[in-house]
């Protein structure tokens, strides 16, 4: 049936011995449930939950207005169908050092196996935009450190993440980075590099695993995954890929429907119901269902 058969704490200590491999990990950004099992059925090593996309979904831009709550739920619900270790985008942590030391907890209990908390005040907004603003290299400094002491399993990963190469520069950035590490952190995630050869550098100067963020539209290449891994990046995640592509086919329905008054000609591109079944394993809950109910109930009950 469409369930995990694994512990978060067996994903999560998997992920830290996936880390250590030396060979880079591929993480879509899942949109629902759904698509993280097709992703786990595609053969990737883990699964992200963007904020970016969860903050979409709900029919909200990407400046903070979701709440610990809401992302931890929607974590639950996709940790819940997929066997593969889930990295969640935990925003700044949603307020001052006290709410990120909750928000850990949160998605601890939500059976993540890890997060990223980024260096930006509120309102935040997408990395790849124009107009941030860092808090003070000690205010994320206290930030991390909540995070550390807040988390229960030591497999659960904290990662800092750091918008500084496009504020203060990226000598700034990996300054802020080894800050961040030194306060705890267990890898780090550089937003917005630039170019290759800034890829590269802070790779040089980063002694922990490094995630790298490869989505469209933004300010840095769009390296491919050997590229990445020759670089010595540890991560890398897709994080609006798959939105992008529903979102446009979605658009693209709507259009032919209107024009058409029909949606026969968009048959061809559409997922078979016999494939939505075999995603979901209806036979394995019809045959769940019938060992249930397979009994005799005794005269007279």
């Amino acid at each position: 049936m469409l369930h995990t058969r694994t512990t978060a704490a067996a994903r999560r200590r998997s992920f830290r011995e996936q880390l250590s491999s030396g060979r880079l990990l591929r993480m879509p950004g899942a949109i629902n449930p759904y698509s993280a099992r097709l992703v786990q059925e595609a053969g990737f090593d883990g699964v992200y939950l963007s904020g970016a996309v969860l903050a979409a979904d709900l029919g909200l831009p990407d400046i903070g207005l979701t709440t610990s709550t809401e992302v931890a739920a929607r974590a639950q619900q996709i940790t819940r169908t997929t066997d593969l270790p889930a990295l969640v985008d935990a925003d700044t942590g949603f307020g001052e050092p006290l709410n990120a030391a909750r928000t850990v907890q949160l998605m601890e209990d939500a059976g993540l196996a890890g997060l990223h908390l980024e260096d930006q005040v509120n309102p935040k907004r997408c990395g790849h935009l124009d107009g941030k603003a860092l808090i003070p290299l000690d205010a994320m400094v206290r930030r991390v450190r909540a995070a550390v002491a807040a988390r229960r399993d030591p497999d659960f990963l904290l990662m800092a993440r750091t918008d500084a190469r496009s504020v203060e520069g990226l000598d700034a950035a990996i300054v802020r980075a080894r800050a961040y590490v030194d306060a705890g952190a267990d890898a780090v995630f550089p937003e917005a590099l630039g170019s290759e050869a800034e890829f590269e550098a802070f790779r040089k100067a980063v002694d922990v695993p490094l995630l790298a963020n490869m989505t469209e539209f933004g300010k840095g290449p769009l390296l491919s995954a050997r590229a990445l891994e020759d670089l010595g990046y540890n991560l890398v995640v897709f994080p609006v890929t798959l939105f992008r592509l529903a979102m446009g086919a979605v658009e693209e329905g709507l259009r032919t429907i209107a024009r058409e008054g029909t949606q026969e000609s968009l048959l061809p591109r559409m997922q078979t119901r016999s494939r939505l079944y075999e995603v979901l394993d209806y036979e394995a809950y019809g045959t769940f269902d019938g060992s249930v109910f397979d009994f005799t109930l005794p005269p007279g009950t």
